[in-house]
């Protein structure tokens, strides 16, 4: 059976590396920027929400590449902090200005170091697929959020690159750090991802 291919509006080999994992059980297969010899400006990611920060990158790199694409985002609540005070899809940048990984850990273990030690948070990510300018299909439903968790204060000794707070993310019930419950990432956001191109599948007949 051919597998479906699409191109994923990414250059972070971390983040392709988990889309490929989710896709694979579905016979879906994704190609990054970085593989296809080009050179891509920086997207302008001005939305206010996860949803509106996919739509902009997916037709930025559609309007580039003149092929189906799709892009992903992210925006992250905290609980104890005020709507202002809220990271939401601008995880990484604080006062205007974009942090590393190692910037970010630090951020963000003061930030739970002010809420006590440990604060509930959740991921809301949100998914678009630009086939045509006339053909857009996107999802920003529960299905696709992160399961509640908490950040803390202590950081893990484990890094990956371009997943840095990984290392500050705690499992609620367990109290485990996620790093050592890899599973339980995939069957959360993996299983919505999973549906949408599912769903994709059937109204498309691809």
């Amino acid at each position: 059976m051919n597998k479906t291919s699409f191109i994923y509006g990414t250059l972070n080999p971390a983040k392709l590396k988990v889309m490929e994992d989710f896709l694979e059980p579905i016979n879906i297969e994704i190609v990054g920027l970085k593989s296809l010899g080009m050179t891509f400006p920086d997207v302008d990611e001005s939305g206010s929400s996860p949803l509106e920060n996919a739509r902009i990158k997916a037709l930025a790199y559609y309007n580039i590449l003149k092929s189906p694409v799709f892009a992903c985002d992210s925006g992250l609540y905290i609980e104890g902090l005020s709507e202002d005070e809220q990271p939401g899809v601008h995880i990484r940048r604080v006062n205007n200005k974009r942090m590393d990984d190692e910037q970010m850990i630090d951020y963000y273990t003061a930030v739970a170091a002010k809420l006590g030690g440990k604060a509930p948070a959740q991921y809301r990510n949100a998914i678009c697929l630009v086939m045509s300018e006339n053909e857009i299909y996107e999802d920003f439903s529960e299905d696709l959020f992160g399961e509640a968790f908490f950040i803390t204060d202590k950081p893990h000794a484990k890094r990956v690159q371009g997943f840095p707070l990984d290392s500050i993310s705690v499992h609620i019930k367990s109290g485990e750090y996620y790093y050592e419950r890899p599973d339980d990432v995939a069957s959360t956001v993996g299983d919505g991802v999973r549906r949408f191109f599912t769903n994709l599948q059937k109204n498309l007949i691809l």
